[in-house]
């Protein structure tokens, strides 16, 4: 088994996605990389993104009202390792409440015992360039949350040979 290999980004939930973006950018000296109105991706350094803002208004949540950290994420080396922890986790009856392919990152969101989400990923691109022009095309503005998948259906389909690409598809 591995341990993630950086700390890839937190995310605030907000009634003021411009103004509160606006402030970090502000403070880190960040750049906005894309903005959907209803969220926002900033970074300050190689990454894609260091840190989004979301209205908390367009999320389905029951605690839709609270403003604050919404979730951090942890990066892990490559899709293999991320698997390999969901199967150590899901032995433990420790089962992501969400798994997402963002496009720029493949995600298993993970609810802490207080409550607290965070986000076990691997890039879906080998560079921060190629995730740039994905997050900048019109794929990623149609739909910048992605599409939903069920992890055993990805485990299952990776355990037998197929790429890694197509896994992800």
């Amino acid at each position: 088994m591995a341990p993630p290999v950086k700390l890839a980004h937190f995310v605030l939930r907000t009634s003021d996605v411009k103004g509160l973006s606006a402030w970090y950018c502000n403070v880190l000296e960040a750049k906005v990389v894309h903005d959907a109105e209803m969220i926002i991706f900033a970074t300050y350094d190689e990454e894609h993104h260091r840190i989004a803002f979301i209205d908390r208004g367009t999320i389905g949540n029951v605690d839709n009202n609270r403003n604050g950290v919404d979730h951090i994420a942890f990066t892990y080396a490559n899709l293999a390792e991320l698997l390999e922890c969901y199967e150590r986790l899901k032995i433990d009856e420790i089962l992501p409440v969400r798994s997402i392919n963002h496009g720029p990152t493949t995600s298993m969101y993970y609810e802490d015992p207080d409550g607290n989400r965070i986000e076990l990923q691997v890039d879906n691109f080998a560079t921060p360039e190629e995730a740039y022009a994905f997050m900048s095309g019109p794929v990623f503005a149609a739909n910048p949350i992605g599409v939903e998948f069920d992890p055993d259906v990805v485990l299952g389909q990776y355990r037998s040979g197929e790429s890694i690409d197509s896994v992800l598809d």
